[in-house]
């Protein structure tokens, strides 16, 4: 595939964006972007295998004697919310914008690294092989898309996850777990002295999320978030003292903490019960040191501390965040991607994996 030249490489990703923009593929319904996906690595000499609705393929050459490199996205999407005024299954190209559902998050990055690996497909010299994954479900964080995967691939030593971050390195992320509470009252009539009101008890809690700060603050994503999202009682009776009150908890972690540190102070400074929904979302970091991100800053890519979580965070191997388009563009209405950012992208991907590879 190295006999391609880049604007070959270039046009054919964009091409392929075009088809992935007009077929819808929300998280749990991929079947068609998959299939796609697999003709066109098949259309080009590759063998493509499917596990779900995770598309995969090796490098011509793969050697098990050597570590192997992924190169991953996802090729789910978000729906469209109300804003849009464009359809968001007709891709648009305009003034240099590729406009559609999925163009920025994260189709723009998916071509990318897969005109990446058609590059490099054919080269019988590499140190390291190459193994590319479209993969499902990562809008919702599901558990049919990479996590269940990597137990179907060879071995992998460390990865590039394909996300719109100006590709610029991000090279820790933030974890997610989201905490149900539970505050524990007694019923009464709210007309008397009766009943011991569960909200207040909940709002005492939740002062204590607003207020406290964990103190290891991290230098590539600050502080640990919380922030209390929800706030309900089963009780919808104007005169009932409430026995319960829920409430749900967003924490963001810094790679400073586990989730279990977190878990524990909590417990130890409020009154209610408090369940975690997962523990799957941790946060991530690759060393500075990495050949693949001491490669990025030779090119004069910056690196930085991303908020956002991503199936970089259920890889338990070091990956590093960097991709074409930009975050701040992702779930947008009329989303899009500058045409250019792909085709600088690719070239970018390519030049970083020259000094590794």
């Amino acid at each position: 595939m190295n006999n391609h030249s880049l604007q070959d490489l270039q046009h054919s990703a964009i091409e392929l964006l075009k088809q992935l923009i007009a077929t819808p593929s929300f998280s749990k319904e991929e079947q068609d972007t998959a299939s796609i996906l697999k003709i066109f690595l098949e259309e080009r000499g590759i063998e493509a295998k499917q596990f779900k609705y995770n598309v995969w393929a090796v490098n011509k050459h793969f050697d098990a004697g050597k570590p192997t490199l992924l190169l991953n996205s996802h090729h789910d999407t978000v729906k469209p919310n109300k804003g849009y005024t464009l359809d968001p299954f007709t891709p648009i190209a305009k003034d240099g914008k590729l406009f559609g559902l999925g163009s920025n998050d994260a189709g723009g990055p998916l071509v990318s690294l897969l005109a990446t690996f058609l590059h490099f497909y054919d080269r019988n010299d590499l140190k390291y092989n190459l193994l590319f994954a479209a993969s499902a479900e990562e809008e919702i964080s599901g558990k049919e898309g990479i996590e269940i995967l990597l137990p179907e691939l060879p071995p992998i030593d460390c990865a590039i996850v394909g996300e719109p971050t100006l590709m610029q390195m991000a090279v820790a992320e933030r974890g997610l777990m989201v905490l149900d509470g539970i505050a524990h009252g007694r019923a009464g009539h709210a007309a008397r002295e009766e009943g011991e009101n569960a909200i207040y008890k909940a709002l005492r809690d939740i002062e204590w999320f607003s207020t406290y700060r964990f103190p290891k603050v991290s230098e590539l994503l600050g502080p640990v978030k919380t922030s209390v999202t929800v706030i309900e009682t089963d009780n919808k009776a104007h005169n009932v003292v409430p026995a319960q009150c829920r409430f749900v908890v967003d924490v963001r972690v810094n790679e400073l903490y586990t989730f279990e540190e977190i878990l524990s102070v909590v417990r130890e400074n409020i009154q209610s019960e408090v369940t975690p929904r997962s523990t799957r979302l941790r946060s991530t970091s690759i060393a500075l040191e990495h050949p693949l991100v001491q490669s990025g800053i030779k090119l004069g890519r910056t690196y930085y501390g991303s908020p956002t979580t991503s199936d970089k965070a259920l890889m338990p191997f070091q990956a590093l965040k960097m991709g074409p388009g930009d975050s701040a563009r992702s779930h947008t209405a009329d989303e899009f991607i500058n045409i250019e950012e792909i085709e600088k992208g690719i070239a970018l991907y390519i030049d970083l994996l020259n000094q590794v590879l």
